[in-house]
């Protein structure tokens, strides 16, 4: 027997730490005579064989096939063989074996970043670079931000990078009040070197001058219903060094509207006052506006962001039904309603109603109402009321 093996060598080339490539080798008998593969030994790291049933007896000319497996642990190039032993007289036969673990690395440019002093409520940013300098294409999948005041922009994941390729995102801070502050970006992907962790830090300080801080900066009312209001309430603070004194407070967006601020008004050095901001839409759709308050305080004008959405009104009925009268004669019948359990009634129908059941479509919304029946002959006698039922009208 002789055993020969189809490809003699196996190069698998790159292959991703993590992951694995597949190669199928045939063997075939080209000797004269029967042979058998009683052993297969596999070297090198990440090598290994699958499909094989052993032992394996060939009559001449057949053949048969097996797998081999390449799943790098470590980047880097590996060499390794399978061993076949058999009666064959070229036993052991040897397939050769090669390939390469390769992975991302993900590199930031700087590493760290100081912001040093940035005033309170304004921002600063930073341009960060981000390469592959690895062996193999790497995925961002996301980018976690610990640290007041610190934030990222520039960038949407997931992003995936070639090997040697390179992006930017911006790094931002922008401090809420006075006092050093560190934090960091976290970005997670696919890279060996995954966290990759940019360290940050920074100091807030307070404005020369007063600085006139709302909170809430905006305000979503959501859905109001047209008719209906709703309102919130805005507190304004003297974050700065000096006093402050706002004179004018403008409003911009149909349906806002502000009270409970009288100007001129003066905020010494960590006082604060507060107003209400109103929205009373007038029409169907999205709203915004502003509330821009003018002082001379370093930041002025200040402005709050306003939105609100006005929603058609709920219209609400109640439906009454009931049992026919069993008296002869009757031509038809009338629906009376009270406000207050036991009347008075008044009646709701402008004709006889010929059926037993009506609808009560002049209700208001958060309002409770009483409903009777009666039945009337073809003389026009009526009778007594029948039993009274309640009706609860809910709120929009």
């Amino acid at each position: 027997g002789q055993l020969t093996p189809s490809p003699t060598s196996v190069s698998f080339g790159n292959v991703r730490v993590g992951t694995s490539s597949n190669q199928t080798v045939s063997l075939s008998n080209s000797g004269t005579a029967s042979l058998t593969i009683t052993q297969a030994n596999v070297a090198g790291a990440g090598f290994a064989i699958s499909g094989l049933t052993l032992p394996r007896t060939l009559t001449p000319g057949q053949s048969t096939s097996f797998t081999v497996t390449f799943a790098p642990t470590a980047t880097g190039s590996v060499t390794g063989s399978v061993s076949l032993v058999s009666d064959a007289v070229n036993s052991p036969t040897t397939i050769s074996l090669s390939g390469t673990g390769t992975q991302g690395q993900l590199t930031t440019n700087p590493t760290s970043i100081n912001f040093g002093n940035v005033t309170v409520g304004t921002t600063s940013n930073r341009s960060v670079t981000l390469s592959n300098t690895g062996t193999a294409s790497l995925t961002i999948t996301q980018g976690n931000v610990t640290g007041s005041g610190f934030g990222i922009g520039g960038i949407s994941f997931p992003v995936t990078l070639a090997v040697g390729q390179s992006t930017t995102m911006t790094v931002i801070f922008a401090p809420s009040s006075a006092g050093s502050v560190s934090g960091s970006v976290s970005l997670v992907s696919n890279a060996s070197n995954s966290p990759t962790t940019l360290s940050l830090s920074g100091t807030g300080v307070q404005p020369s001058g007063g600085q006139l801080t709302p909170t809430p900066s905006t305000i979503d009312f959501g859905d109001v219903t047209i008719g209906a209001t709703s309102s919130r309430t805005v507190s304004l603070s003297n974050t700065g060094t000096a006093s402050l004194t706002i004179s004018q407070a403008n409003v911009t967006g149909s349906g806002f509207s502000i009270s409970g601020l009288t100007l001129p008004r003066t905020l010494t050095p960590g006082q604060s006052t507060s107003f209400t901001v109103t929205f009373a839409p007038t029409a169907t759709g999205n709203v915004t506006g502003t509330v821009s308050l003018i002082s001379d305080a370093t930041n002025s004008p200040t402005a709050i962001a306003l939105a609100g959405n006005g929603v058609p009104a709920t219209s609400h009925s109640v439906d009454l039904a009931w049992d026919p009268s069993t008296s002869s004669g009757v031509a038809g019948y009338n629906v009376y309603r009270a406000s207050q359990s036991g009347g008075p009634y008044v009646k709701l129908n402008a004709s006889l109603i010929l059926l037993t059941v009506f609808t009560d479509s002049t209700v208001q919304a958060g309002q409770t109402y009483y409903y009777v029946a009666t039945a009337v002959n073809t003389g026009g006698t009526e009778s007594i009321f029948s039993n009274e039922v309640q009706a609860v009208i809910p709120f929009p």
